[in-house]
């Protein structure tokens, strides 16, 4: 592979070199684990970066803080604002607690309880204002010219990418022979601080960044060679659901060479899953990106593979949703309609059927009125769990091998 281009980068190794000796004693050096259930799918060895480990639950403590230790005494004094849908005001809030300087931070009002919550904690204090990242960075962006408090931009900032490209210095000496490092990728902040490491000292090591497919903002923007604002959609990965990318993070992911893709709702929720049964670890749905991406195309990764798991914020509410979601996906929990006489017994045959070819039966609907539903029939809908995709067909071959009539 051609060493990619880096002496044109706006973030050096020198600056890498100077935010990982700010962040001594400041930022954790969060564990590498490696994956055996990862490497049985990719064909090579996978290593997860936990950053869900780290302070304040993502890698955000590790930008916001070298940008903010770098303020000079008279912008320490006027304060600092900034906007997040959550890890990075809670970076935010720890930085300005350690450096003892007063936070504003604009969360949107439907912001996880818990993140909006450990913000305060931190000694923040917390502003709700609309529902999008754009309205609460609209916001910010007011209160810093009102005020004279300093923007602390979650992303697009020199600072704050050379705090995040530690994480990059931590994995070269964790894992040496790492080929492919694959990161979330939002306003870009972090997987440009990684393409700006592995330019500098490591340009074998492919970088690929992923985004939710309904926020992938940084395909169309590098297909148009300029950062442009794009429409996204909801998604479960709100912390990498970013419309437009940093002008900064922009420039050193086209320039230094870095890939995106883009991943479904559905791998996202399997990633999710998977992450928690086999690691036994808590990620937000951002922060599985990576291990969604590995799963969802592992011919496209060469090994050793490192993915980064960016955050483990995540609502407890927020998380039982996207498990049952990541069930689904993974052939694991099913819905099932069935048509039935309307006759005593009927429903308890068909919940024997049920029992005898090994579905857990979670919830049960018996609607006997309907438009479609005959005089005599009812129909029953069911949450069914299951133990995988084989499973389920077997299931359903059983069910109609029975006569029992199934609507899609």
């Amino acid at each position: 592979m051609p060493e990619r281009p880096h002496h044109e980068l706006a973030v050096g190794i020198e600056d890498i070199r100077d935010a990982a000796r700010a962040l001594e004693g400041v930022a954790t050096v969060t564990p590498v684990e490696r994956s055996s259930a990862l490497a049985g799918i990719v064909g090579a060895p996978v290593y997860l970066k936990c950053e869900n480990l780290q302070r304040s639950g993502s890698f955000k403590i590790r930008g916001a803080y070298v940008r903010m230790s770098r303020l000079d005494a008279d912008e320490r004094a006027r304060g600092v604002v900034a906007a997040s849908a959550g890890n990075h005001a809670q970076g935010v809030a720890l930085a300005a607690r350690l450096l003892g300087i007063r936070a504003v931070v604009y969360m949107p009002t439907d912001a996880a309880l818990p993140k909006v919550a450990a913000t305060r904690e931190y000694g923040a204090e917390v502003r709700l204002v609309g529902t999008t990242v754009d309205d609460v960075l609209t916001a910010a962006r007011e209160e810093s010219e009102r005020s004279g408090a300093v923007l602390i931009h979650p992303f697009d900032h020199v600072d704050v990418v050379a705090g995040q490209a530690t994480v990059a210095l931590e994995i070269l000496e964790q894992v040496p022979d790492v080929k492919t490092i694959v990161v979330p990728v939002g306003g870009g902040g972090l997987g440009a601080g990684v393409v700006a490491a592995m330019a500098a000292v490591a340009p074998h090591v492919r970088v690929v960044g992923v985004q939710a497919a309904r926020a992938g903002g940084y395909l169309q923007s590098l297909a148009a060679g300029e950062p442009v604002k794009t429409v996204t959609a909801s998604t479960m990965a709100d912390g990498i659901a970013v419309s437009t990318p940093g002008a900064v993070p922009f420039q050193i992911i086209k320039d230094g060479g870095g890939h995106i893709r883009t991943v479904s709702e559905e791998d996202i929720s399997r990633a999710l899953l998977f992450v928690a049964e086999r690691a036994k670890l808590i990620v937000e749905p951002a922060g599985v990106a990576g291990v969604a991406a590995l799963m969802a195309h592992p011919e496209e990764y060469e090994g050793p593979v490192v993915a980064v798991l960016s955050g483990g914020n995540i609502d407890p509410l927020v998380l039982l949703r996207v498990l049952r979601h990541g069930l689904a996906a993974a052939g694991r929990y099913m819905q099932l309609r069935v048509r039935l006489v309307d006759r005593p017994g009927a429903l308890a045959d068909l919940l024997q059927d049920l029992a005898r070819s090994g579905g857990n039966i979670m919830h049960v609907d018996h609607v006997r009125t309907g438009v479609d539903l005959a005089i005599d029939e009812v129909e029953v809908t069911m949450q069914v769990e299951t133990k995988g995709p084989e499973h389920c067909a077997a299931l359903l071959d059983h069910l109609r091998g029975e006569g029992y009539r199934l609507s899609e």
